[in-house]
């Protein structure tokens, strides 16, 4: 039940930038880029049929278009690989930046038609020194009339705030896959997980559901 809750919320995530609305961003505040954000990933989602049909390469393009000015996808794979990133060679670390990267982006690929527009959601109130330089903006979406907390894990870059984690329902999204990145390393090393993460990515795209 919590990976359905996770679909459209992951979305946003995935698709945390605004199109044509990019410039009007203010992203020297977490919280407020949160909520700028947010609303106007709503309005973009609501004018493209295609995004909404749940169209793969019109996704891939969203967000290898538009997920840079607002996302760090490099330090969220960074995490979720731990200590082994550091042994990884720079060109298998990208690998593993693209092939995860389209894993979530097949995995969850519906999840954007999910969103509706009209969704509700809250922004409670933000607390921060304003030394900090790693943060936690919360928001709460209304799903069938229940509250379910969404929190945003950004850090401050020279370019502004930068979102690199999603938490819904207490499950983080590196948090998710650590575990099982460690485990295809050990056991094969990092070529063995990017065997792993093409495999399924290739998987995905034959019609075969994520697990």
């Amino acid at each position: 039940m919590k990976k359905f809750f996770l679909y459209p919320f992951f979305a946003m995530f995935l698709s945390f930038a605004g199109g044509a609305f990019a410039q009007t961003v203010d992203t020297s505040n977490p919280d407020a880029m949160v909520q700028t954000v947010t609303q106007q990933v709503m309005s973009q989602i609501k004018g493209d049929k295609s995004i909404q049909s749940g169209d793969i390469s019109k996704i891939t393009q969203l967000v290898n278009e538009k997920i840079l000015p607002y996302t760090d996808f490099r330090r969220t794979t960074q995490l979720a690989m731990g200590r082994h990133w550091r042994t990884a060679s720079a060109a298998q670390q990208q690998q593993v930046i693209e092939q995860f990267k389209m894993l979530l982006i097949r995995t969850y690929s519906g999840a954007i038609a999910q969103l509706k527009p009209d969704q509700q959601i809250q922004y409670p109130p933000f607390r921060a020194g304003s030394d900090d330089t790693d943060v936690v903006v919360r928001t709460v979406a209304m799903n069938n009339g229940q509250p379910v907390q969404i929190d945003y894990r950004l850090y401050k870059t020279a370019q502004g705030w930068r979102v690199y984690d999603l938490n819904v329902l207490g499950a983080w999204l590196i948090q998710t896959y650590q575990q099982q990145f460690n485990e295809k390393i050990q056991q094969s090393g990092v070529d063995g997980l990017i065997q792993f993460l093409t495999q399924r990515n290739q998987e995905l795209a034959n019609g075969k559901q994520a697990s």
